[in-house]
This record gives C-alpha cells, structure tokens and sequence, in this order.
C-alpha cells in the first residue's frame, strides 16, 4: 500500500511539473521570457527518492525494469541530493556497431574507468585504460595508457599503430583523435595539445609565439576537432581563439570567440562547416563557418560579419555529434538541442545536469549520452515520447538510462 502511494505521487507530480516545464518555454520562446508572468514550476518530489531509488534497485535484483519505469518514469530534479555526492563525468563516448558503445567515467584529472555498454549490459574493461578515441572515419580506434597509445582497425579488430610516449603525460587526456588511416593521432590535454605520430610528438596548441623564457602549455577549457575526412584541425582554449589547422599542425585560419571564452568546437557531417562555441557563465554563443572560408578565416572576436553564421546565443556547448543534416549539442543546463547549418532550432530534450558526452550510431537513430550527474542516456530519435513526464519538444524515445554512481555496488538501470 505504501509502495501504491509513493508510486501515485511521483506520477501524478511529475507528469505535472512536466507539463508545466514544457508551457512555459514554450511560451519564453515564442514570445520572450521577459513576458513570462506565471511562476517558476516545482518538482516536489525530493521527498520521495530515496525510497524511489530503493525500489529501482529491487526493480534491477529481480530483472523487472521495463514496469518500473512504466510506473516510475526517471526525473533529474527529485534525485538530485542522490547523486550530489555520488556523481560522476561520463565522457569519450564512441559508437561501435549496432548497440553497442565504449565509454569513460572520471574527467581527466581524475581516477578513470573504461566500460563497453553493449545492448544494455555493461562490462568493466582494463583498469589502465587512460583515453579512448575514435577516428571520424573508418571505424579506426585509439586506446592510451600511461606510457603508449594503440591504435586498432574496428573496435576488437587488429592493431595497426602503436606510439610510445616519449615523456610521461603531465596531465591526463581531455581527448583522443586517430587520424582515419591511423597514422597519427591528435592528443588533447590541460597541457598542450600534440600531434603524436611515428617521428614526432608534436605541440600544435598553444605555440609561445614570442618565444618567453618561462612560458609553459598550460590551458584550461581546452577543446579540439578534426574534420570528417581529416583535412583540417581546430583547436582553442580559454585563452586562445579557435584556430584552423592543416593536418600537419600549421595555421590556415583563426575564429574569434563572439562570447569570453572558446569552448568547443565540430564540424558538419560532410565537413560543409564548421561551428564554434565560446562561453561565459553558463551561456554561449555558436557559430559557423562554411567550408570556402576555412582557408584564410580571419574571424574577428565580438564582431558581426557575413563570414558567419550564428547558430545559437544561448548555449554554453559541452558535447555535441553531427546527423546528416543537423547538429546535436549539449549545454551546461543539462538539454540537448538539435540545430541545422542555418541556425534554425528544430528541437530540445532535456536531460538533466552539464552534458559532458555524445555519440551516434552510423544509422542516426540511436543516441547516447553521458551527463555529469553520472547518468548515461540511451534515446532513439524520432521515434515518439515514451510517456508525458518527458521535458522538451523533441520527438525522442528514451530506452534507458545508467545510474552510474561513485561507490554504488552496481550500475542501476532505469
């Protein structure tokens, strides 16, 4: 009977906070936040998750999650003070085939931990696993521990590269991009971005342009791309724009941030363009830059030009994948939102807590995301809401999620 009304309770509120959510940004939208009179809608709930969660976990024991959501479905707001002390970054996501993704948990100053999720289970892999990347083609993946890097053709196919570090990583890997053949990789750290290839570990960010005495590579917020078929690299950080790069590391263009600080960086699925995002706070602005204005770009900071396009003024991007014909990005206020090359916005999808990774399958209809809250998403794309406790106004299917928590016996499946 207990069970009856908690059960009751998380439904009914949340189905209605839910609704409310929705009305109002759809209202902030359409006619200006600054118009909203109504009051910020509560999600009540707090009260009730831990014994929410007590019933996930005997949901899980006895292999009975598909009518626990049905009953339950998963909220962010009430389960905050759950994770506050338990959460953790999910990063590195990268699709291997079918259902089946590799990803890391830890940021990269902290303790990490490799897993593959592979239709719904997960398996732990090699403690030592530092960095996981994949290529932008090809299937070609890149695993680094402390003292190599090794590169493979597929995920468990052979190994076709392996680089030696010739001195012993200050700072532990932001990123990891293989190049498609395999012959290079791009390592992304708080301390310099490199170039690592057979001949060379080579520093392509930041370059200490005046040649100080005592400048070192320290960067912050720092963020690099390669191009789908790996003619251009782009790199920036907090205190450097956006810089265009040709696949030897040599500068072809730079983008001005149009908010403080360079904070990520994409390019389009066919390469068409490339967006960048800059920060401040928790806002951003996006933009981008079609792919005849690579070469040369000389996009001033905080100016407005025909050499861009803004695709967003309100996100501050954190993950974000490109679809055939759209971008996905990730904000620190826990929403994906999808955005084509125009910057129309076709939809939002909230989540729950800074995103902090993105992958997509080769099809395009399943997307997985990681969150700092410790919560891995599974979602299918246009393929309807699963029940009217969803926030947003995406069409999206959620199949599961992770709880992936510190010091939790187990990885709770909701």
């Amino acid at each position: 009977m207990q069970n009856t009304k908690i059960q009751e309770e998380w439904f009914s509120k949340g189905e209605q906070y839910a609704t409310e959510i929705n009305e109002m940004v759809d209202f902030g939208e359409k006619n200006g936040w600054e118009n909203w009179k109504g009051k910020e809608p509560e999600d009540t709930r707090s009260n009730l998750a831990e014994a929410v969660f007590n019933l996930l976990k005997t949901a899980n024991q006895n292999g009975d999650t598909e009518s626990f959501r049905a009953d339950f479905p998963p909220a962010h707001t009430p389960i905050i003070p759950l994770f506050e002390n338990r959460s953790q970054s999910i990063e590195q996501l990268h699709f291997i085939s079918d259902q089946k993704i590799v990803f890391m948990t830890g940021t990269s100053y902290e303790k990490r931990q490799a897993y593959l999720l592979d239709h719904g289970q997960v398996t732990a892999l090699d403690e030592n696993i530092q960095a996981i990347g994949k290529s932008k083609q090809r299937h070609v993946f890149a695993i680094a521990n402390s003292e190599k890097i090794s590169v493979y053709q597929d995920w468990d196919g052979e190994l076709i590269n392996e680089f030696q570090l010739m001195q012993p990583l200050e700072a532990g890997i932001t990123d990891l991009i293989p190049f498609n053949d395999g012959s290079k990789v791009l390592l992304v750290t708080s301390f310099g971005m490199y170039l690592i290839s057979k001949k060379e570990e080579k520093l392509i960010h930041p370059i200490n342009e005046n040649n100080e005495e005592d400048w070192t590579p320290d960067i912050d917020m720092e963020n690099a791309t390669i191009s789908n078929d790996n003619s251009y690299i782009v790199v920036g950080d907090q205190s450097y724009d956006h810089r265009i790069l040709d696949p030897e590391g040599h500068t072809v263009g730079s983008v001005g941030a149009q908010s403080s600080y360079p904070h990520f960086c994409l390019f389009a699925k066919d390469d068409s363009q490339l967006i960048t995002n800059s920060c401040h706070f928790y806002n951003g602005i996006t933009i981008g830059i079609n792919s005849d204005k690579y070469m040369g770009a000389d996009i001033e900071a905080y100016t407005e030009s025909d050499d861009y396009t803004v695709i967003d003024e309100e996100m501050r991007v954190y993950a974000g994948t490109a679809t055939e014909d759209y971008y996905i990005l990730g904000d620190a206020y826990g929403y994906i939102k999808a955005f084509d090359k125009k910057g129309n916005k076709l939809w939002r999808h909230f989540l729950g807590s800074t995103i902090s990774g993105m992958t997509l399958s080769d099809d395009g209809k399943t997307l997985w995301v990681g969150a700092h809250s410790g919560i891995l998403h599974q979602l299918k794309l246009d393929q309807g809401r699963r029940d009217t406790h969803t926030i947003g106004n995406g069409n999206h299917y959620e199949e599961f999620r992770l709880l992936i928590w510190k010091d939790e016996p187990q990885i709770w499946k909701w």
